[in-house]
């Protein structure tokens, strides 16, 4: 039944021919922080075919009966990814986001808040949840202060393990381990009326996550659908480096690591956050299809998720 519910919620977006939920989540990017193709890779196919060019990731959810909308992360993308969800449900104001919720404060994740600004959108007191040194680097550092003081966004506070009912939602962060140079790092769990997510972008190592007392196989356990942190495939799909301790988990790992999961747990991931460098990125490439045939989901843009019907 699980499978079926999750084959049935998840679609790509075609406005015309899918039934509307009451509460959905869209995803409006996949890529890591610095897209597809990336700056200084000129031999990237994608400049030439741009079918085969992505976003930095973010999700969206909009609740259609309030007329609310909420995102997660606000990427170097944000421009492209506000028109996007302009088009899925249009507000009447600008921005129309009740809320934008951070996971971190690496570059594809935040920066994205620049286009709220006094040099762009000039944007008037939009909600941004952080987390405590999150919201912190964003008070105490140019640009970003900007931002504060000239009340383009609003800084609301986040507590790890604490919900914030928001747009029909609860939104939930929890702590993981990743490089933290500036701040700490969230992933989210967002439970709708119906249905619950995880986006989990980034984190260095689903063992790193044992030792601190939770399993990557219990949050999944916990949701109907879990978009999990898929930066690279596998060692060496860069030339020339080592990439055993490279801060995240390669699919390849991750599935060896859920190959004794029931096959609907493991409908429930959708990989997402991909490397310029990895294969999955590109819809004929044999490590996609690997993937999909190993019972997996890869996330893409476009891609519904129903959490309220």
């Amino acid at each position: 039944m699980l499978s079926l519910l999750a084959s049935l919620a998840i679609a790509t977006l075609q406005p015309d021919t899918l039934p509307v939920c009451s509460v959905e989540l869209v995803v409006l990017g996949v890529a890591q922080d610095a897209g597809a193709p990336q700056i200084g890779n000129s031999d990237d196919p994608a400049w030439q075919d741009p079918s085969l060019r992505r976003l930095a990731s973010s999700v969206a959810v909009v609740n259609r009966q309030t007329g609310e909308r909420v995102l997660f992360d606000a990427t170097p993308d944000l421009r492209e990814q506000l028109y996007r969800l302009d088009q899925f449900m249009p507000v009447e104001t600008t921005p129309g986001l009740d809320g934008i919720f951070l996971t971190h404060g690496h570059m594809g994740h935040y920066t994205g808040l620049m286009f709220l600004g006094f040099e762009s959108m000039g944007a008037r007191d939009v909600p941004v949840y952080a987390m405590p040194d999150m919201a912190n680097f964003l008070f105490s550092n140019g640009p970003w202060e900007q931002l504060v003081r000239y009340d383009n966004i609003e800084l609301e506070p986040l507590e790890a393990s604490i919900g914030v009912e928001i747009a029909g939602l609860t939104v939930t962060p929890f702590l993981v381990p990743h490089r933290q140079e500036y701040t700490e790092v969230v992933g989210f769990s967002i439970d709708g009326p119906d249905r619950s997510a995880l986006f989990l972008p980034d984190i260095d190592s689903w063992e790193e996550w044992d030792e601190e007392g939770t399993r990557i196989e219990d949050m999944i356990a916990s949701v109907d659908v879990a978009y999990l942190d898929a930066t690279f495939f596998a060692n060496g799909e860069i030339p020339g480096r080592d990439m055993s301790g490279f801060p995240h988990p390669f699919i390849t790992h991750s599935m060896a690591r859920f190959a004794d999961l029931p096959a609907t747990e493991k409908a429930k991931v959708r990989f997402i956050h991909f490397n310029h460098t990895n294969p999955v990125r590109f819809p004929d490439s044999p490590e996609r299809q690997q993937v999909l045939d190993a019972g997996f989901g890869l996330a893409d843009e476009g891609e519904r998720y129903c959490l309220g019907d």
